[in-house]
């Protein structure tokens, strides 16, 4: 599954992760060791200073990796862009006060083990081009 993923759903996702009126968002990250340019679909959640992403395959997917290797990256959300910081893979047990009824509603049946956390930085909410 994690396969069909990565080079299937994930590449039709993209189009749409990001837009305003669309559920997706859009991590957009750095290779740790090509450097080069990346982006990949993900589901994130505002929470208080920042943004949490769940991780249903766990912190060693090569997104998280890389936004944790480079200690940031961008998030496009609802049509506008965050510049995120100080990732850090939080256990969901941690995360699950600080969703609001509805996520926690929403995410509880797939019963993640851990979230990624970022703070947003500087000037937020950057209409995304």
């Amino acid at each position: 599954m994690r396969q069909l993923n990565k080079r299937w759903l994930n590449p039709a996702m993209l189009y749409l992760a990001g837009r305003p009126h669309w559920y997706a968002s859009r991590v957009e990250h750095v290779g740790r060791r090509s450097g080069r340019p990346y982006a990949t679909p993900v589901v994130a959640v505002p929470v208080e200073g920042g943004l949490v992403i769940p991780l249903p395959y766990g912190p060693d997917v090569d997104w998280c990796r890389n936004l944790r290797a480079a200690g940031g990256g961008t998030v496009v959300r609802k049509g506008r862009r965050h510049t995120v910081s100080a990732p850090v893979v939080v256990p969901a047990d941690e995360i699950e006060p600080l969703l609001s009824a509805f996520w926690r509603r929403s995410t509880r049946p797939y019963r993640f083990e851990s979230w990624l956390r970022v703070s947003t930085t500087g000037r937020q909410g950057i209409p995304a081009a």
